[in-house]
């Protein structure tokens, strides 16, 4: 169950989108689409499986209740003005909330 007292931060999730400017070149920029509050945990990095180099970036959790818009691990979210890459995302129960995974970008 997810207490309402440590949803303490304000996350908002960015999805990557294309536009083509007049020049008719295609630009790909950062665009909000879902705010929520969230509970962000940091992870030190012997608590994360870590591979490709990554050890040395900045794991946390957060966790956020459920919402009808999907997260992707595609997407990003900034907390706090620090941007963080999604890299897993649980379900919590069914409906109950999403615990997701995440390092620094």
């Amino acid at each position: 169950m997810i207490e309402s007292g440590n949803l303490d931060r304000v996350a908002i999730f960015e999805r990557q989108v294309e536009t083509v400017a007049d020049s008719g070149a295609v630009l790909k920029t950062w665009a909000p689409f879902l705010t929520l509050r969230a509970e962000l945990r940091e992870l030190r990095t012997d608590e994360v499986a870590t591979g490709f180099g990554e050890g040395d970036a900045r794991a946390v959790v957060l966790v956020v209740r459920w919402h009808p818009t999907a997260i992707l691990t595609s997407d990003r979210v900034v907390i706090d003005g620090r941007t963080y890459d999604i890299r897993q995302i649980t379900e919590l129960g069914r409906r109950g909330g999403w615990k997701l995974a995440a390092v620094a970008a």
